[in-house]
Formats: structure tokens, C-alpha cells, sequence
């Protein structure tokens, strides 16, 4: 292992959502899901990390941590708990933890759809209903018209390709349907809540006179697809439509407007830049198999508690392959492992940090990292049964306690990368 520098400008964080720390979620998607008896340890996003009334101390961590950023996800069933109905005291209490976050020389960046949304959107159809379109755009208005002054930066919808496809192909998320067609009318309908959102977001800024530049973008889950057998064609065919289905096509329509088969057809709401920064969300690599389309892992290579292939390189390939695509700054908005006795998060971190510095040399403007994620939370299907974070939690006591890998990532973040003595404190046998 070697030492390594990312640019005296890069800035480093964690990111967590709303939903997955926040806790007393009870009008949500997820909130249902989870009482109908849907995760694995049979826990709920009711009690998660009780963030809601313990941000100050959670800031306090992230100051500790040397973040310079942090992204951040606001609750859509918090904030619109009622169709049209907007409640001033929830906005109000985000905007008392984007202050604390502000004091503490912590720049936010918001997320306005992290999975969850209200059970009144539910009954409306979710994101199969076209008028989706319309109800994002005006709870997006409200957000930005009350946090716009404290906040310049924001991710409009986190993961789409995996909100569509685990929550209507696979069936593993809510609303727990099984059918591709379906999926496509969900990305195109994210598609345009993300175009009509970007643009509101620029417009109510703007016409507000709110400080800083506004950028925008989606956190998009990429992942590398591979042939599991290189001397079969026919997986080398069945890894091209994965990843042209998964996240080629929605990540390009998102991008400029133009919807790709079979997402739909045209550009109902005309083309355009519809980014200001490239988001990636990185974790893994998937092995394809021809037959059934099936993805695994490369077996050979190490793997996280959940079975995640580790896969640094991937990083740099999928980096590479969307500036070349979009040409914009690029953010990694989320990476991180589950490992439960944490005894190779830190190597993780920093073989993944050690891609970042490789491509900013190259001249890649890889500006940003986020750390998935601050402290244990409630991991979606998982519960509370796999531990992202750079914090230990008892999620009995509420009890906080830094793990080694987070004293590292706190050095590796004041140190805008790796030293020799870090590699020797943290990371040799």
C-alpha cells in the first residue's frame, strides 16, 4: 500500500437519508412495509437512530470526524403528511439542523426523494401515476422555497434504478410488485419529476436572490456488469443489456431529456442539461450469467457481509465511462461497506479513495466523497442487521461508539488522503 493525496480542494462527508436514522417515520411507504412484516430482523424505521431529536449530537460526531460535507435527506411524509397540506413545524425543525450543520462549518447537500414518500401518495398510485409529476414539483417548490437560503445544493432522487427495480421487478422493497413494464413507467416518471425538479429548484432559487451557485443532480446506483464467463458470448450480451437496462438508459434520459427505449419515446418535456454534477453511488460489481439473466458474484474475490463483491476498480471504470458520457463534475454521493466486526472497512475505504486520488491525477474532476454511511442505521430490508457505519450503534440505548475504521476515515478527511503513518496505524497486518 502506498500513501497517497486527494487536492487541497476536495471535500469529504458522509450521507445518510431521513427515513434510515431520522426515527418516528409513521406516514411513510416504508413505515407500512415495515409493519406488514417485510424486514429481515423485524425491526422498523420508527425507532432508527432517533436523529431526530439527537442531530446536535450527530453533528457533534461529524465535526469530529473532520467532515467538510454531508448529505442529507428530508422526508417527504414529514413535511406533506396530508395531500397539499404542508407542515411549517417539520420544515421548520430541517431547517434547525441545516443551521446546526452550517455552525458547524458542515456543507449540506439535500436529497428530496431517498425511497420514502407519504401513504398519501400511496393511494394516488406512487410513482406508476403520471401525476406524480406534478405533486414532486410542488413539494419540491415548498422545500426549496423554505430551505433555499441555507441550502444551494441538492440531489433530487436517490437511486431511482434501484427504487424501480427492487420495489416492481424483484418485489424486495414497496410496494412489493413483480413486472418490468411497470418498471419502465416508474423510470419514466421519475425521469420527469427529476427534469421538472431541477428545474424548479434553479427557477425558486433564483428568483429569490438566495447566495451560492445552485447545482442539482441524482444520485445514481452504478454498478459494473460483467460477464461471468469472458469466453461466452452470450454472457457477454446478457452483461450489455443488464447494464443498458439498469442504469444506462435512465441514467441518459435523466441526463438530457431524451427518453430511451424502453423507458418511452421523445422528450415530453423538451432537452436540455438537466445536471450540474454526476452522482454515483458505488458498492459492487455484478457477475452475469446468460442463462436467466442471473447475477452473482465473482466468488474468487473478497466480499462484504452481505456477499457484495469488493471491487475498487470498478470505481475508476464507471467514473470514467460518465464523464466521457456527461462531462461534469462528479461526486461520489455514496460508497461503503457492511461489515459487522468492522475488519476490512478501512482497507475499503482506502482502496476506494486510492481509485479517487488516481483520477483526479488523470484529470477526472472528481470533486466529492461521501462515506455511506455516518453511524449503523435502519438499512431498508435489511433493518437493523447491517452495520454501514463509521459509528457503532446499540440501537437499544441509542449508544454512539466510533469504530477504528471511523478514526481513520477522520484522519483520511483532515489529511485529504493517506499517510505512511495511517497505513501503518490502521491498516497493516
Amino acid at each position: 500500500m502506498k500513501a497517497f493525496k486527494l487536492p487541497s480542494d476536495f471535500l469529504m462527508g458522509s450521507a445518510t437519508s431521513a427515513t434510515q436514522i431520522e426515527g418516528g417515520m409513521s406516514q411513510s411507504n416504508w413505515y407500512k412495509w415495515c409493519v406488514d412484516g417485510h424486514i429481515k430482523d423485524g425491526s422498523t424505521c420508527i425507532r432508527a437512530n432517533d436523529h431526530w431529536n439527537r442531530y446536535a449530537q450527530d453533528i457533534g460526531w461529524m465535526k469530529k470526524l473532520n467532515h467538510q460535507v454531508y448529505r442529507m435527506s428530508v422526508d417527504w411524509s414529514r413535511i406533506e403528511p396530508r395531500k397539499g397540506e404542508f407542515d411549517q413545524e417539520a420544515i421548520f425543525h430541517y431547517r434547525d439542523i441545516i443551521q446546526e450543520l452550517i455552525n458547524n462549518g458542515i456543507r449540506p447537500l439535500v436529497t428530496l426523494h431517498h425511497f420514502s414518500h407519504p401513504l398519501w401518495l400511496v393511494e394516488e398510485g406512487e410513482f406508476e401515476n403520471e401525476k406524480v409529476v406534478d405533486y414532486f414539483e410542488r413539494f419540491v417548490t415548498f422545500v426549496v422555497e423554505n430551505l433555499g437560503d441555507l441550502v444551494s445544493e441538492y440531489i433530487t432522487i436517490n437511486e431511482p434504478s434501484v427504487f424501480g427495480v427492487l420495489g416492481y421487478l424483484f418485489g424486495e422493497c414497496p410496494p412489493g410488485k413483480k413486472s418490468i413494464k411497470l418498471v419502465m413507467q416508474v423510470y419514466k416518471n421519475m425521469t420527469l419529476c427529476h427534469i421538472k425538479a431541477y428545474q424548479t429548484i434553479h427557477r425558486v432559487r433564483k428568483q429569490s436572490l438566495f447566495n451560492g451557485e445552485t447545482k442539482v443532480g441524482v444520485a445514481h446506483a452504478l454498478r459494473v456488469f460483467d460477464p461471468l464467463s469472458l469466453k461466452n458470448p452470450f454472457d457477454k450480451l446478457a452483461a450489455k443489456i443488464m447494464d443498458y437496462l439498469f442504469q444506462e438508459a435512465l441514467v441518459m434520459s435523466m441526463s438530457d431529456g431524451k427518453l430511451r427505449f424502453p423507458i418511452g419515446k421523445g422528450a415530453p418535456l423538451g432537452t436540455g442539461k438537466f445536471y450540474d454534477f454526476i452522482g454515483i453511488n458505488y458498492y459492487t460489481r455484478s457477475a452475469v450469467q446468460c442463462i436467466g439473466f442471473r447475477i452473482t458474484a465473482f466468488k474468487q474475490n473478497p466480499q462484504n457481509d452481505l456477499g457484495w463483491e469488493i471491487y475498487p476498480e470498478g470505481l475508476s471504470q464507471l467514473c470514467k465511462r460518465y464523464y466521457k458520457k456527461l462531462n461534469a463534475p462528479i461526486w461520489i454521493t455514496e460508497n461503503g461497506t457492511c461489515d459487522k466486526k468492522d475488519a476490512f472497512r478501512s482497507r475499503f475505504i482506502y482502496d476506494h479513495l486510492h481509485e479517487v486520488s488516481k483520477l483526479c491525477k488523470e484529470g477526472i474532476p472528481v470533486q466529492r466523497y461521501y462515506h455511506w454511511t455516518l453511524m449503523d442505521n435502519f438499512e431498508w430490508a435489511e433493518g437493523e442487521s447491517a452495520p454501514f457505519g463509521l459509528i457503532k450503534v446499540d440501537f437499544e440505548t441509542q449508544q454512539r461508539i466510533l469504530r477504528r475504521s471511523g478514526s481513520f476515515y477522520a484522519e483520511a478527511c483532515r489529511e485529504k488522503g493517506v499517510t505512511r503513518e495511517m497505513i501503518h496505524k490502521y491498516l497493516s497486518p
